[in-house]
């Protein structure tokens, strides 16, 4: 597999600092020193493929480390702080990745032999090693990027057979229940959609339950389950990380920032934020704005 990383990590050589798009539908791309707040964000369902350097992930109070030839799966939304880091050698942290569509999804698994039910949840990001017909299928896509006339027609054979490999793998069931309208996993992506929508609002687990299908308990056993974070957890983390966009990208003060995430309290506001991301919500925007304008 040493040569099909290599070719990858050619393919991928001129990836910036930032998500790249590629030309390919869903595929991006990105090398070196990534700013810390970037990676602190509610992450999209996707399979991440680290290429060199190595990347931790930290959901809730779970880290996993990602080196290279492993790849990433997150099969529902998820907020979660990251860090990258170069290889040990000196060469930049370089990593390519397929944000999962829905629909390529249910059309993939309309076509192969349904597997037996499951009943508990499991989390729903984990990591594996590549395979070697995986490392293929992603050399293949990539290199579409210098034939962008067949990306069309290609480009979408490769992601249905990246997905396939990964179904193949041992984290492929979280791609088939994510899939499964009756699964518990489902469900709770159903109830994070509705957190989502509204994360401002306050919640009421009662209701979302109900929503769910499921008894109190049962529904705060599978969200903790699958998310590693309660839905009242879940909730904060979004919108503390929205308050923390709405304070870099838009200036917005503290207190304005607080209140239009839905707290009512500046004071709870800054001290969840503390625990959360290791300084008070204005010493921590001056230190990104202060690292941005010094790039």
């Amino acid at each position: 597999m040493d040569n099909q990383l290599n070719e990858l990590r050619s393919l991928a050589a001129t990836a910036e600092n930032r998500r790249t798009e590629t030309g390919i539908p869903r595929v991006a791309m990105v090398q070196g020193e990534i700013p810390e707040h970037m990676l602190a964000a509610v992450y999209d369902p996707m399979i991440n493929v680290i290429l060199q350097g190595s990347k931790s992930m930290t959901v809730g109070d779970r880290t996993l480390r990602y080196d290279p030839a492993t790849y990433f799966v997150m099969s529902i939304e998820l907020p979660a702080v990251g860090s990258v880091h170069p290889a040990e050698s000196g060469e930049p942290y370089l990593a390519v990745s397929l944000t999962l569509d829905p629909v390529v999804l249910s059309a993939l698994f309309s076509d192969l032999p349904k597997p037996a039910s499951r009943i508990e949840s499991n989390p729903g990001f984990s990591v594996a090693s590549m395979t070697s017909d995986l490392m293929d299928a992603w050399v293949r896509m990539l290199r579409l990027m210098g034939d962008p006339d067949a990306i069309a027609a290609l480009a979408p054979v490769y992601e249905r057979e990246i997905i396939f490999r990964i179904l193949q793998g041992p984290h492929g069931w979280m791609l088939r229940e994510i899939a499964a309208p009756d699964s518990a996993m489902a469900r709770v992506n159903m109830a994070i959609q509705w957190i989502r929508r509204d994360f401002a609002q306050p919640i009421g687990v009662e209701r979302l339950a109900e929503r769910a299908s499921m008894s109190v308990s049962a529904f705060h056993r599978h969200f903790k389950a699958v998310t590693n974070l309660s839905p009242l957890q879940y909730q904060k983390r979004v919108r503390l990380l929205q308050a923390r966009t709405l304070m870099v990208a838009s200036a917005k003060s503290v207190m304005t920032a607080a209140y239009e995430v839905g707290y009512e309290s500046a004071t709870q506001f800054s001290r969840d934020y503390a625990k959360v991301f290791g300084l008070p919500p204005a010493q921590d925007a001056n230190r990104i704005l202060g690292r941005t304008r010094a790039r």
